[in-house]
């Protein structure tokens, strides 16, 4: 994305058609992306005579005007993001499509979402054949996420995963949104650079839905806006939609429109299950299960060590959550190191032990924990940890990775980097207290911060109301190993 200049708000363009209504459209979108904090200017492509029962007259605007619309924006107030809606002719479409390349021919990275309206939820149609094919073959390859419903997707040939495949190919993400089915959840279909699988959270029980389409798409393109990624924006947009359902109202005599809030991401309700790699059906959200809780929520300092020495040198200094973390799998002493830290860990009075990476052996020898990475989540047998009790934390780095997290219903989430890190080679940018803050208030579980701790910030760690803070180079690192323990257990001030 293009930088937004100090004091500014991103810009998000929608291109769509007004709705005299105010459910839908461009007044949905303006509600959606002022909810999340950026500005929204509005081209109208076509305008409605509607109300909450029908639709009873649509008018495309000109080409001409609409490309006039968008030329006087370009002047003055270039996009970070566009989203469209009802474009309403070929003409359009193509308009659409040139100003897309113009402005990123101008060095201006802009992020597309395409919301394919192509009918109302009364019936009416707004889109025939030809504009249809000006979609497929003109407007998504421009695309950076196009977000149908099940009906539009199929319409538009996108329910086949060959056509997916094609989309992936020229990168484009696809989220076909199933609010338009009539499942006790509502389950999305995500495909993305970042991952791939359903979105699901329980359906709200309202009869008031008009606007979900448009709150959804213009709340991912104000998330692009923002810098998130698409899977990340992808999330909040079914978090935003979900909570503007929550508060959606009556407004005439038919489905009232959606309410769009800004306090969505506040709320863990409205937090999506995300499935695992290779997921062939979205989870059920009723029969989801649990891991072991920690016996010590209240982590504090959580040593992140590499040998079994380790592990008894940081218990012997009063820290009591320790992780061996060994990350060669063919480091000979392997076994040996795991199975002397289990032996250790259990002689010591309250200490919680989590070993990274090797679940199997930690399933072996009978591990209080194991600790893995989201790359691990592809290949762990998750039932056979939980029923051998064993607990579970998961890194985190984004939304969607916490939503896949939050899924599995773990014993602790770590959200990182906090700061930056010496200990590996970090592709995320440093998250800061801010985000743990958020998430230590929002999870109903421990969170633990991870990365860049040190005795200088361990404090400012313990303030977000993260449970733990979790140390690596500070302590081994340390010239004095035993008195960097006790500083952070001092600055924590959350002694076990």
């Amino acid at each position: 994305m293009h930088l937004v200049a100090a004091g500014a708000r991103p810009i998000v363009w929608g291109i769509a058609g007004s709705d005299s209504g105010a459910g839908a459209g461009l007044q949905a979108d303006l509600k959606a992306v002022h909810a999340f904090g950026v500005h929204g200017c509005t081209a109208v492509a076509a305008v409605t005579a509607q109300n909450s029962v029908a639709v009873t007259r649509v008018e495309p605007v000109s080409a001409e005007l609409l490309d006039a619309q968008l030329a006087a924006l370009a002047q003055d107030m270039p996009p970070h993001a566009i989203k469209t809606g009802l474009l309403g002719s070929v003409d359009n479409v193509r308009v659409v499509c040139q100003w897309v390349d113009r402005l990123r021919a101008q060095g201006l990275p802009v992020a597309l979402v395409v919301d394919p309206v192509l009918g109302a939820s009364t019936g009416t149609a707004f889109a025939d054949d030809a504009v249809c094919q000006a979609y497929v073959t003109e407007l998504l390859p421009r695309a950076t996420l196009v977000t149908p419903n099940r009906a539009e997707a199929i319409r538009l040939g996108l329910a086949e995963p060959t056509a997916q495949q094609a989309l992936r190919a020229q990168g484009v993400s696809l989220c076909i949104t199933g609010g338009d089915a009539d499942d006790a959840q509502a389950s999305d279909w995500f495909s993305g650079p970042q991952a791939t699988g359903w979105l699901s959270l329980p359906r709200v029980a309202t009869n008031h839905h008009h606007g979900t389409g448009c709150t959804f798409a213009s709340t991912a393109a104000a998330a692009l806006a923002s810098g998130y990624c698409v899977a990340d924006a992808v999330v909040l947009a079914k978090m935003a939609t979900t909570h503007a359902l929550r508060h959606a109202y009556a407004a005439g005599q038919g489905a009232g429109p959606v309410q769009a809030l800004p306090d969505f991401a506040q709320h863990i309700d409205n937090l999506p299950a995300f499935t695992l790699p290779g997921a062939t059906a979205p989870l059920a959200m009723h029969a989801l299960q649990s891991f072991a809780p920690l016996s010590n929520p209240a982590l504090g300092v959580y040593a992140v060590v590499d040998s079994a020495a380790w592990v008894r040198r940081v218990l012997q200094s009063g820290i009591r959550t320790v992780q061996l973390r060994i990350k060669d799998p063919t480091e000979p002493t392997l076994v040996a190191q795991i199975a002397e830290s289990i032996a250790i860990a259990r002689a010591t009075p309250g200490a919680q032990l989590f070993i990274n990476d090797h679940w199997q052996l930690a399933l072996q020898h009978g591990a209080y924990g194991v600790h893995l990475g989201q790359e691990d989540l592809d290949t762990v047998d998750l039932d056979a940890l939980r029923k051998a009790g064993i607990r579970l934390g998961l890194s985190t780095h984004s939304y969607w990775e916490v939503a896949r997290a939050w899924a599995l219903r773990p014993s602790y989430i770590a959200c990182g980097p906090i700061f930056a890190t010496q200990s590996k080679d970090m592709p995320w940018i440093p998250q800061g207290l801010d985000n743990l803050r958020y998430w230590a208030n929002v999870l109903p579980l421990p969170v633990v911060g991870i990365a860049g701790i040190d005795a200088s910030n361990v404090a400012e760690v313990a303030a977000t109301g993260a449970a733990s803070a979790a140390v690596i180079s500070a302590i081994t690192k340390a010239e004095d190993p035993q008195g960097a323990c006790q500083a952070l257990l001092a600055g924590f001030k959350r002694l076990l």
